[in-house]
């Protein structure tokens, strides 16, 4: 006789063979005749132009993480909630528990509000554009003739 840790192991193992099972059938199955569109770089349907390696601004990891602290409040906040929401647990302390979890609760935002308040008084959350640096080469060539050579390659030429 299997225990229910023995069980769930069988589902566990059965998951991975399916999976494994599935993705060997369809490499059996599907058709493999790669090629040059088929291998080059996919971007939002576009022929992608330049570096792959852009710099970001460090202001969407920040706002991203700030999107992430709050996004964690909320999860733990659901679980607070249907703790707070049980009348008899209430009842049953003479109403101390409520009070208790709703002043858990308040501390629990007032901090995370104080760390949003320490981030935007920083500065942290102020959105400044950068200032884009046309790079400028010292050559002897004219810059008319560079133009040419641009305008006959969009000819295809």
């Amino acid at each position: 006789m299997l225990s229910h840790f023995g069980i769930i192991l069988l589902f566990i193992l059965a998951a991975f063979a399916f999976i494994a099972i599935v993705l060997f059938v369809a490499r059996l199955l599907r058709p493999n005749r790669p090629n040059i569109e088929k291998n080059s770089t996919y971007e939002s349907g576009e022929e992608p132009i330049g570096n792959a390696n852009v710099q970001f601004n460090i202001r969407f990891y920040v706002v991203a993480l700030v999107f992430v602290l709050f996004d964690v409040e909320l999860a733990f906040l659901f679980p607070w909630a249907t703790v707070f929401g049980q009348e008899r647990l209430i009842k049953a302390t003479g109403g101390l528990w409520g009070w208790f979890a709703l002043t858990e609760a308040i501390l629990f935002v007032v901090v995370l509000g104080l760390g949003l308040a320490y981030v935007w008084a920083k500065g942290h959350l102020d959105w400044v554009k950068p200032q884009p640096k046309i790079p400028s080469v010292e050559t002897k060539v004219p810059a008319q003739l560079y133009q040419r050579v641009n305008e006959r390659y969009k000819r295809g030429v």
